[in-house]
């Protein structure tokens, strides 16, 4: 009977080992290319996947044809010529095995990530926020030259070769649209109208977690100068231990673990450039000072690692909320618009589309078009007016303080009455409300109670009033004077 049984056993693992090298044998590509798909125009287009090791793989597209030979790991990789944007194409994948991808067109991709008002869908989310008339723009929302892929929540501790879950892109009907990401939907559909081309809009988003989670681990490390944000994880990791993991931080908080799971499959894919709507969560005291620095280190480290050069990166500060006093909401504000000093970035200021009681404000509509107006700019050259007022400079005069803005060709305007938000400090760094006025294109702040003021901001508050604006109608961003680190 023994002998029988081991028989049995020993022709099961003959089994399974010939169904692993079966298995193993099948060409095989990564999920984020599937039918439906936008492949990046304008340059090569690189196209990737997993074989058995030495096995040749061929890859045609539109009349081009290419063949690789798998690595000693199983891994192959080829680039397909530059392509004008156009379709729908076929692309086949040979090897012991044929895949046929079919509808894909050839445009330009952006990927759109952050936290919940990025993740935020066109249905909303049940019970607690929606999109201002959202049933009529998911009626609407069929495009076919507009394609999605949703990318589930993942986070892991290394860097990942694929997505997981089931990803597949699609055309962007009501049924899909509606469980997108409102603010890329938006921004996409007035992309693809405006350009005219076929666009690609890749959500890789979850909500309520820190920038620190989207950067890598060698990006973060890097920088000593950021070792606070492994210090503040540890603390919150060690407060409130469970008998699970002795954690009480969630593995989406975890310095690089959203990187690995949702970013670093799709570091070989091409993109047109990436939109970014994330900070509420890094606005706690002690961990928005270092905001600045962790997304700039956020910012240097996709780029280098997609290895496209400084791609348009474009964000939506975040908006106007009353919050607690246990955040910080202008210094994060203030954080992004320093951001700015990096090569082909843009600024959607959100302020006055806020809602001072919900963290999710209802208008994306707005959110998305003014990312769409910076891409206009930056990313497709367009001579159009894409940012509000941004500060620039102070002069000190009659015991006053005179700001200079930058986007103010055509003057600035105090919205619905007198000018609103401004603060200035003395010595002390003790702000202090003061009346301000706009003289051509700069403001004066002044108040006989603070005869020689040294600093001023600007809408600091976690939901200030504030209502300057450039004559294109978009509002100014907060800021300080104050000299940050």
């Amino acid at each position: 009977m023994r002998t029988i049984e081991a028989h049995s056993r020993f022709l099961t693992l003959v089994l399974l080992a010939f169904t692993a090298v079966a298995a193993r044998a099948e060409v095989r590509l990564p999920k984020i290319f599937s039918s439906h798909m936008v492949l990046q125009r304008d340059q090569p287009i690189h196209i990737w996947g997993f074989s058995d090791p030495a096995e040749k793989v061929s890859a045609s597209l539109s009349g081009a044809n290419r063949s690789t030979i798998g690595d000693s790991l199983g891994h192959w990789s080829l680039y397909l010529p530059a392509q004008s944007a156009g379709g729908p194409f076929r692309l086949t994948i040979s090897g012991s095995n044929k895949i046929v991808l079919e509808d894909i067109l050839i445009g330009d991709v952006w990927f759109a990530s952050g936290q919940s008002n990025m993740e935020m869908p066109l249905n909303g989310f049940p019970k607690s926020a929606f999109v201002q008339n959202s049933a009529e723009e998911i009626k609407n929302a069929n495009h076919s030259n507009l394609r999605l892929l949703l990318i589930h929540r993942t986070a892991t501790q290394y860097p990942q070769n694929d997505f997981q879950g089931d990803v597949a892109w699609t055309t962007c009907t009501p049924e899909t649209a509606a469980k997108f990401s409102a603010v890329a939907y938006f921004f996409g559909r007035d992309i693809q109208s405006k350009e005219n081309v076929p666009i690609g809009l890749i959500d890789s988003t979850w909500g309520g977690t820190p920038a620190e989670a989207w950067v890598s681990l060698d990006g973060l490390s890097a920088d000593a100068g950021l070792m606070p944000v492994f210090a503040s994880w540890a603390r919150m990791a060690d407060a409130q231990p469970n008998s699970h993991s002795g954690r009480a931080a969630p593995d989406s908080w975890d310095p690089s673990w959203l990187f690995n799971g949702m970013i670093a499959p799709a570091l070989h894919f091409g993109i047109k450039g990436v939109i970014w709507y994330q900070g509420e969560s890094n606005s706690k005291l002690d961990r928005a000072p270092m905001y600045h620095r962790v997304f700039s280190s956020l910012i240097g480290d996709w780029r280098s690692r997609w290895g496209e050069g400084n791609f348009p990166f474009l964000f939506a500060q975040i908006s106007s909320f009353k919050s607690n006093p246990t955040e910080d909401w202008g210094t994060i504000r203030d954080a992004q618009r320093r951001t700015l000093s990096a090569a082909n970035t843009g600024m959607a200021v959100t302020l006055d589309v806020g809602n001072p009681d919900n963290v999710h404000p209802a208008d994306k509509q707005t959110v998305g078009a003014r990312l769409a107006l910076a891409a206009r700019a930056i990313a497709y050259h367009e001579n159009v007016e894409y940012s509000g007022p941004l500060f620039r400079e102070t002069t000190t005069e009659n015991g006053g303080i005179r700001i200079w803005f930058t986007h103010v060709d055509h003057g600035l305007v105090a919205k619905g009455g007198a000018l609103q938000g401004f603060e200035i400090a003395g010595d002390d760094g003790r702000f202090v409300p003061a009346p301000a006025q706009i003289d051509g294109e700069s403001v004066v702040v002044s108040t006989p109670d603070m005869p020689a003021p040294k600093y001023v901001r600007y809408a600091w508050q976690n939901a200030p009033d504030a209502n300057l604006y450039n004559s294109a109608g978009l509002p100014a961003s907060t800021f300080t004077s104050e000299q940050r680190p």
